[in-house]
């Protein structure tokens, strides 16, 4: 599996489309500019996401693109899949090589990395553009701690106010980090 810069930007401009929507259309060029990614290029992505029903064009005066379904409800794995990303690390093992390699590592390695497949699928497939766009928002928030104990008076009083904001703004970052994908479990080779 090789993740291109067509899935990359694929997901960062759903993202961008997603976080900034709020069910109004996003011009394509508006993503282009905070993105950082070619307009041209963004034609080409979005025409694939449109034809996989992940957005939904809007023509006229305001138009643009929005998501075709909401965001707990398009996956990662939705996303990859729309813009042809291939996310199977053992694609490439199975046929000629399977026909010339009968060993007993063949079978082991191709084993392993099919169920390394199933693993990057299942992680996909469970992780939503919702799941990262709240991520995004824990992670503000963290911030904005740690910038308003980087600015405050130094008081003991204050710094020990600081210090209790830090320290739950710092739990609440160990749970969002958890929001995404808990623990992999393990497949039996």
């Amino acid at each position: 599996m090789r993740l291109t810069s067509k899935g990359r930007y694929a997901v960062r401009a759903m993202l961008d489309l997603a976080a900034q929507s709020n069910g109004n259309p996003v011009r394509l060029q508006e993503i282009s500019t905070r993105q950082n990614i070619s307009l041209h290029y963004l034609e080409q992505l979005f025409r694939k996401l449109r034809n996989g029903q992940a957005v939904k064009s809007v023509r006229g005066p305001g138009g643009g693109y929005v998501l075709a379904r909401s965001m707990d409800e398009i996956t990662i794995k939705d996303v990859l899949n729309c813009v042809g990303e291939n996310i199977n690390p053992a694609r490439d093992i199975l046929g000629s090589e399977a026909e010339k390699a009968s060993t007993t590592e063949f079978h082991l390695s191709k084993n392993y990395f099919q169920n390394l497949g199933v693993i990057m699928q299942e992680y996909l497939e469970t992780t939503s553009l919702g799941d990262l766009i709240r991520k995004a928002k824990d992670l503000e928030i963290a911030e904005n701690a740690e910038a308003a104990e980087a600015i405050a008076p130094a008081s003991a009083a204050t710094i020990e106010n600081v210090d209790t904001l830090a320290t739950s703004s710092t739990t609440e970052y160990t749970s969002a980090a958890s929001i995404i994908r808990g623990p992999l479990g393990e497949i039996d080779q």
